[in-house]
């Protein structure tokens, strides 16, 4: 999984880091996921404890999007078998389907593929009537493959808002509120256009605390976000939006435009969503090899939010107390958490939230028993190519340049010269950052030239 392992593994602290990594991501895979969550005896649909009579209705559709929506049609495909009759998915790792429409939209900037697939979506999901059961595949990443601008807004303007609230260190709930004002799909709005169909959503979860109204934005369940907050979020970030945005909100608030449908709608009774795979399914994976490897180890939160690189300090301080005190625990030990982390641009360089936890770690770290990696689990991190980085304290030096790199978000040139960068290509799933530290016995320390870094200069 690991495409540059070699050069990335330096010491025994580096390999479990990595193999931690590899097995969280191998067990929130779609094909491993839904093999355990939903299966087909005869005409009957099983997810989780649920059950569907698939002689019930007429006809089965796979609609959705996301990251890892493409995978995830694909394994229910061979599921359905002959009971399915159609579908439409946008994602940005297409896979081959033989009933389900694939559009490879582009992430996290929607574009024209996205709009038309969404477009596509939409359209079989307003044709729906009360014998259509829709099996709607919702993944991390939906809300920029699933755009649907709403009234006269444009892609670019959309573009524009989108690439501006990125910059902004607004929180993913902040950022998805705009995002289904200012859509025909979202905040329950899909769930809204395919009534009177049953609709189950089956979602694989990038956000903290698995919000449902905040996965690709919320198309299947209720919104309580207003156009008023909306426009708060605007303001309170100091956003510049095209005129096209402000006036539908602006109608939005004047009643000239319906609300984002709430929970008193009646429609949501045919709605059955499950939450098939989240960050906590990676973490305990990870967890797992850690401790066949016989390392203690302690999971702090699959929760994980704030400025990556302040989030960074307090996972070097845990691995000082452990260090010093073995509390919670003692070395060898591996601690471990995930969540999403943001980073606030002010400069205009390369790199990614993981990439700058990493590299604010490994300045923190003053002991070559500790090693600190942080990735994402989809293989990209933020815009860049590399899913995050692994570190320990030598990989931040000269402490100036990694500083001065960070200050700039211009991260990734200065850990690709480390050798630092973990890179897996897009994984086919999406479910939040991991984060590990590793922390050695002194004596299992490699020493001398047994640590041979062959990138930057020491």
């Amino acid at each position: 999984m690991i495409k540059n392992r070699s050069e990335v593994i330096k010491t025994p602290a580096h390999d479990i880091a990595i193999e931690c990594i590899e097995a969280g991501i191998t067990a929130a895979q779609p094909r491993r996921v839904i093999g355990h969550t939903v299966s087909v005896t005869g005409n009957t649909l099983h997810i989780e404890q649920q059950s569907y009579d698939l002689g019930d209705y007429s006809e089965v559709l796979i609609l959705g999007g996301g990251k890892a929506a493409g995978q995830m049609a694909e394994v229910l495909e061979s599921l359905l078998s002959d009971h399915l009759t159609g579908g439409v998915v946008v994602t940005n790792d297409p896979t081959e389907t033989s009933h389900v429409t694939m559009f490879e939209g582009n992430h996290p900037v929607p574009d024209e593929n996205g709009v038309a697939g969404a477009e596509r979506l939409l359209e079989l999901a307003e044709q729906a009537g009360e014998r259509t059961l829709i099996l709607t595949v919702i993944t991390g990443g939906g809300s920029a493959l699933l755009p649907a601008p709403a009234g006269t807004i444009s892609l670019a303007d959309l573009q524009t808002v989108t690439n501006d609230l990125l910059a902004s260190g607004a929180t993913i709930h902040e950022i998805n509120v705009l995002r289904k004002h200012i859509s025909k799909l979202k905040g329950g709005q899909l769930a809204r256009v395919a009534a009177p169909a049953t609709v189950v959503g089956l979602t694989v979860s990038d956000v903290v605390g698995d919000d449902l109204d905040v996965i690709a934005s919320g198309p299947l369940v209720p919104d309580t976000s207003t156009f008023q907050d909306a426009i708060d979020i605007i303001d309170v970030y100091g956003l510049s939006v095209p005129e096209s945005i402000d006036e539908y909100l602006t109608a939005g608030i004047d009643g000239e435009i319906p609300e984002t449908p709430d929970p008193s709608e009646t429609f949501f009774e045919a709605v059955h969503n499950h939450v098939l795979a989240n960050g906590r399914t990676a973490l305990e994976a990870a967890r797992d090899v850690a401790q066949q490897r016989g390392y203690e180890t302690f999971m702090i939160s699959s929760r994980i939010r704030g400025e990556a690189s302040e989030v960074a300090k307090t996972y070097a301080a845990v691995a000082e107390e452990i260090q010093a005190t073995e509390t919670p625990i003692g070395p060898p030990a591996v601690v471990l958490a995930g969540g999403e982390t943001t980073v606030t641009l002010q400069g205009n360089g390369h790199g990614g939230p993981n990439q700058e936890l990493a590299l604010s770690g490994g300045l923190e770290l003053s002991d070559g028993n500790v090693v600190v990696a942080s990735v994402d689990t989809d293989g990209l991190d933020g815009a860049s190519d590399a899913a995050g980085a692994v570190v320990d304290c030598e990989t931040a030096v000269p402490s100036d340049e990694a500083r001065s790199a960070l200050a700039n978000n211009d991260v990734y040139p200065f850990l690709d010269d480390s050798e630092a960068l973990v890179y897996t290509g897009p994984t086919g799933t999406n479910v939040n950052d991991i984060h590990v530290v590793v922390i050695e016995k002194d004596d299992e320390r490699l020493q001398g030239n047994d640590r041979a870094h062959t990138g930057r200069s020491k």
